[in-house]
């Protein structure tokens, strides 16, 4: 994580930072849902610090109110009562797009 924040982080593109956060929440999900806390906290864990990351990145402040809100939308899931009614598959669509879209910006 130590190399990410020391600015290698702030290389990738806005898609390829929320596709690598997508893939530590689907982690985080599945781990859930496997009933294996430690495994999911460690993964939510590295999903917070690279959101945090992604928010920090001077390249996206055009986006920092929807960064701030998937944050507290992802807090309010795990931590918190749904309020805001997510679903496992709703976050799933939403980072898996991303990685979709890296994909692309890579050719794949």
């Amino acid at each position: 994580m130590k190399t990410l924040a020391d600015g290698r982080w702030f290389e990738l593109s806005l898609v390829e930072q929320l596709a690598n956060v997508g893939c530590d929440i689907d982690r985080a999900v599945r781990w859930r849902n496997k009933n294996n806390a430690l495994y999911s906290d460690d993964a939510l864990k590295r999903a917070f610090d690279l959101l945090d990351l992604t928010i920090k990145d001077p390249k996206n402040l055009k986006r920092l109110r929807e960064l701030g809100r998937m944050r507290e939308v992802l807090k309010d899931y795990f931590f918190g009562d749904n309020s805001y009614s997510y679903t496992d598959e709703a976050f799933h669509k939403y980072f898996m797009d991303y990685n979709y879209m890296a994909a692309l910006e890579k050719g794949r």
